[in-house]
C-alpha cells in the first residue's frame, strides 16, 4: 500500500501529515523517527477507523505487510 504524506521542519522537529486520513499527524526528532512515527500513525488511524465503522459498509480494512 502506498500512502502519501506531507513532511516539513518546524521548530527543529520533523512534522508529518497524511492528507487522505483526516487528523493523522505526527512528529519526530529525526527524519528516521518521523518515518517510524508516520507508519505508526497510519496503522493506528486505520485500526481506530475500522473499530468505529468509519470506513462505511462498502469499504473494508485489509492488513498488508510493508
Amino acid at each position: 500500500m502506498k500512502i502519501k504524506a506531507i513532511i516539513w521542519q518546524e521548530d527543529g522537529l520533523g512534522c508529518g501529515s497524511v492528507p487522505t486520513l483526516p487528523g493523522c499527524h505526527t512528529w519526530g526528532e529525526s527524519y528516521e523517527q518521523l518515518l517510524e512515527m508516520l507508519e505508526d500513525s497510519v496503522q493506528g488511524w486505520l485500526e481506530v477507523a475500522s473499530q468505529q465503522n468509519e470506513l462505511g459498509p462498502e469499504k473494508q480494512l485489509i492488513e498488508l505487510s510493508l
